[in-house]
């Protein structure tokens, strides 16, 4: 078993968070998928990361230390998997299993083409801030608002600078973006409702992510996002997103379990009009 704190290099080891209208910093579950693969990457250094699964179970403080122990399941010849336990305060606050592989030549291969959606140059830029990352919605002006009404989708373009060369550090990056925009992408199929009165009137939070990396993981210039949610009810909402370089090549595939709840037992603060 293997305890890292600092996994990430020198620069970029500092947890990305936002208040959770608490006044505390919580750390984005994604932040931590993110750590958990490059960890397992350290622990098994001639395998790829192939696909990673996260539950987040409890909030982590951004401001205090976080230990990822890392407990190899199957180290075989081609593949391997470990479970990355994220503790804090002697807690365990997520868990993170990760398969690992050593690729082999094509038996088949084919992908789901890109999306045909406007490309960065006609997309809205966001502020989400992170240094050296530049994010643009399509057709969306404002993520937060109850006012932007459409299907229950989204499509971002992120460029990052610098573009990570070690394959377990890019991998990483292409994971702490896949559970953003999903809670938005499910209310924005319903009037009234959006992530402004996130942790204020509606509870939301990250539950699961899971991710499939499709090798080779390399890329120039954009990324696309691209997220759909496919059913929300019962106070959970499921997304199934892509990422694709500007190019078209399809570099991962995810999925998000996300809580959408009320913060009142009456309900209210769901307009009845999109209440199931």
């Amino acid at each position: 078993m293997l305890r890292i704190f600092d996994v990430m290099p020198s620069g970029e080891n500092r947890f990305t968070g936002e208040s959770d209208g608490g006044g505390r910093q919580v750390v984005d579950g994604t932040q931590l998928l993110a750590q958990a693969i490059v960890a397992v990457a350290k622990r098994l250094p001639d395998k790829e990361i192939r696909s990673a699964r996260a539950v987040f179970s409890r909030t982590v403080d951004a401001t205090e230390p976080v230990d990822f122990e890392v407990d190899v399941v199957h180290e075989g010849r081609t593949m391997a998997s470990a479970n990355v336990a994220v503790r804090q305060r002697g807690r365990r606050r997520a868990m993170v299993s990760v398969l690992a592989d050593a690729p082999t030549p094509d038996v088949i291969r084919h992908q789901a083409p890109r999306p045909d959606v406007a490309g960065p140059a006609e997309a809205h830029p966001v502020h989400m801030p992170m240094t050296g990352r530049e994010l643009r919605v399509v057709d969306v002006v404002d993520l937060r608002s109850p006012e932007e009404v459409g299907p229950p989708e989204l499509y971002a373009w992120l460029r990052y600078e610098p573009i990570p060369t070690h394959p377990a550090l890019a991998k990483a990056l292409v994971a702490h973006f896949t559970g953003h925009l999903s809670v938005s992408a499910t209310m924005r199929a319903h009037e009234g409702v959006g992530t402004s009165q996130a942790h204020r009137t509606i509870s939301t939070g990250v539950m699961t992510v899971a991710v499939a990396f499709h090798e080779p993981v390399r890329w120039d210039g954009w990324l696309l996002y691209s997220h759909e949610s496919t059913q929300v009810g019962a106070g959970m909402s499921y997304v199934r997103g892509q990422v694709h370089t500007e190019s078209g090549e399809l570099l991962a595939s995810f999925t998000q379990e996300a809580m959408i709840r009320p913060l009142t037992a009456d309900h209210s603060a769901v307009p009845a009009q999109a209440r199931l």
